[in-house]
C-alpha cells in the first residue's frame, strides 16, 4: 500500500505538471459598446499644415483605433452628425453580418446601430462603404479594429505596438473620376504625408521610438483605395509576419511583406542594435511621396511611446 500511495501522489505530480506546460490563459468574452460619429470637417494631412475637407470617423484621419478580444459582442452604434452633408456607413472586415442591413447607409442627424461577435484574432480594416466609396475611403473614412486573440499566449509579447494605416492621398477630394483613374498625389501614413519621418520632411516632428531588442509589433492596415504596399523595414527585417494578424497565419524572417488594398496584417521587428529603420512602401512612387515611417531605436526611448493609448500617434 506504501509503495501504491507514493505511485499516485508522484503520478499525480506528474499529470499537474504537463497539464500546467499545457495550459494557455484564455480572456473571458464580453460586450463592448462602441459609438462612432460620422463628421464631415477640415483635416490637416502635412506637416505643414495645409487641410482638405475630409470625411471621418471621429473627426480625425484615420478613426479611432477599436480594440476587443476574440469572442467579444460589439454593440455598435454609427451617428452621421446634422451638420454633414452627406450619407454614411460603416463596414468592419471583422464583422459577420448582412451588408444589406447593417451596412446600409444613414443619412445625416439619423443614427445605427448593430451587434456582431468578434469571432477571428487579427488586425482589420473598417470603413465608410456609402456610394461612391471610392471617395468615401480616400477623403478619409477608415480605421482599424485590433481582435486580440482570447488565449494570452498565442502571440509573442509585445514591448511595443504601433499602428500604421497607408492611404493615397488626391489634390482635389470631389474629383471621383481622378480617384477611378488613379491620380493621387501623395501617400500618406496615418493621414499624414511624411508624418514620421524627418528625413524626407525637415518639419516633421514625431516619429516612432523604442529601444535595441524590445519587439515592436505593427498594425498595419493598406486603406487604399487602389494601391498595394510592399512594406518594408530599411535596416531591419521582419521578425514574424501575420496575415490578417491571425496567429495561425504566421511567417518568418521577411524582408517585405505585400499586402492590397482593404487588407492588413500584424508585422513584427527587432532591432539588435541602436539606430535607425525606415518602415516603408517600397514601390518608390509610394515611399518618395509620403509613405515612410522612421523608428529610432535607442535605450532613452520614451517609456509611453508605442503603448496604451500612444499606439497611434496623432
Amino acid at each position: 500500500m506504501k509503495y501504491k500511495r507514493l505511485f499516485n501522489t508522484s503520478f499525480a505530480a506528474l499529470a499537474a505538471s504537463v497539464a500546467l506546460a499545457g495550459f494557455h490563459a484564455e480572456v473571458a468574452a464580453k460586450t463592448v459598446q462602441v459609438t462612432i460619429n460620422a463628421v464631415e470637417k477640415d483635416v490637416v494631412y502635412n506637416n505643414q499644415g495645409d487641410s482638405y475637407h475630409a470625411w471621418t470617423f471621429g473627426g480625425d484621419v484615420p478613426g479611432p483605433v477599436v480594440r476587443v478580444t476574440e469572442g467579444d459582442t460589439i454593440e455598435f452604434t454609427l451617428v452621421n452628425e446634422e451638420g454633414n452633408k452627406n450619407s454614411h456607413s460603416i463596414d468592419f472586415h471583422a464583422a459577420r453580418v448582412d451588408v444589406t442591413n447593417e451596412f446600409d447607409s444613414i443619412k445625416p442627424g439619423e443614427t445605427k446601430e448593430f451587434t456582431f461577435t468578434a469571432d477571428n484574432p487579427g488586425v482589420f480594416f473598417y470603413h465608410c462603404g456609402s456610394d461612391p466609396m471610392i471617395q468615401h475611403i480616400a477623403r478619409g473614412m477608415y480605421g482599424v479594429i485590433i481582435v486580440d486573440p482570447k488565449d494570452k499566449d498565442a502571440l509573442p509579447k509585445a514591448d511595443r505596438e504601433y499602428v500604421l494605416i497607408q492611404a493615397e492621398h488626391y489634390d482635389n477630394p470631389d474629383d471621383k473620376n481622378a480617384m477611378m483613374k488613379n491620380q493621387w498625389v501623395s501617400t500618406v501614413f496615418n493621414g499624414g504625408v511624411f508624418k514620421y519621418d524627418p528625413v524626407h520632411d525637415p518639419e516633421a516632428t514625431r516619429w516612432l521610438q523604442a529601444k535595441p531588442g524590445e519587439r515592436v509589433r505593427i498594425y498595419f492596415v493598406n486603406a487604399g483605395p487602389n494601391e498595394y504596399s510592399t512594406l518594408h523595414p530599411i535596416a531591419g527585417i521582419w521578425e514574424n509576419v501575420y496575415a490578417s494578424g491571425n496567429p495561425k497565419n504566421v511567417q518568418y524572417a521577411l524582408q517585405s511583406y505585400t499586402i492590397g488594398p482593404g487588407d492588413a496584417a500584424t508585422l513584427d521587428l527587432i532591432s539588435p542594435v541602436p539606430g535607425a529603420n525606415a518602415i516603408v512602401d517600397h514601390a518608390m512612387n509610394h515611399a518618395l511621396t509620403g509613405a515612410i515611417a522612421v523608428i529610432m531605436f535607442s535605450d532613452d526611448a520614451d517609456p509611453e511611446a508605442g503603448k496604451g493609448d500612444n499606439i497611434l500617434i496623432r
